[in-house]
């Protein structure tokens, strides 16, 4: 039986062609085998989201995926979306409003936001949508909800759905 694949994967970017253990998670092939320590490794059984990604355009706990089962997939972590001195949107708001206090969940929390934002923007309605018939609104009870997958242990959810609400307005 053969224990490790080739594995194929744009990350940030940048195409890849890794050769691992068959067992290998997403996080663990961002973290160890491509150096990408932004993204955290918080619970390791997807219950805190501190190690949630961006894939194909959807967020995901990376701790639950095997990197094989993301052939072809493009991943985007909190390097791939902006950097010092060319901060992503999301990244300067969280800044502006202090939405991170340790900051250990903040990678997470913002690749998670990004994403969440363009569910609402494509219509993926959440349990707190009321009205199905119309367009999804990034109220602060929406974001919450959306956002009830990624945990701040720091407490700092009022600055962070702050920060979330200031990049909704902007794209309005």
């Amino acid at each position: 039986m053969n224990e490790t694949s080739k594995v194929r994967l744009t990350v940030n970017r940048i195409s890849r062609e890794i050769d691992l253990d068959n067992r290998t998670t997403l996080l663990d092939l961002l973290r160890e085998n491509l150096q990408l320590t932004g993204t955290k490794k918080g619970c390791d059984h997807g219950q805190c989201g501190a190690c949630t990604v961006i894939v194909d355009g959807r967020r995901i706990n990376s701790c639950l995926t095997l990197a094989v089962m993301n052939e072809g997939a493009e991943v985007t972590t909190i390097e791939g979306l902006g950097a010092p001195g060319d901060l992503h949107p999301m990244q300067a708001a969280f800044v502006r409003h202090d939405g991170f206090q340790c900051g250990y969940c903040t990678p997470g929390q913002i690749c998670s936001s990004v994403a969440m934002l363009e569910e609402i923007a494509t219509d993926v309605p959440s349990h707190v949508t009321d009205d199905l018939m119309n367009k999804a609104r990034p109220t602060a009870e929406e974001i919450r909800e959306r956002m009830s997958g990624n945990i701040c242990r720091c407490g700092a959810y009022s600055n962070i759905v702050d920060a979330i609400t200031e990049v909704a307005e902007t794209r309005s």
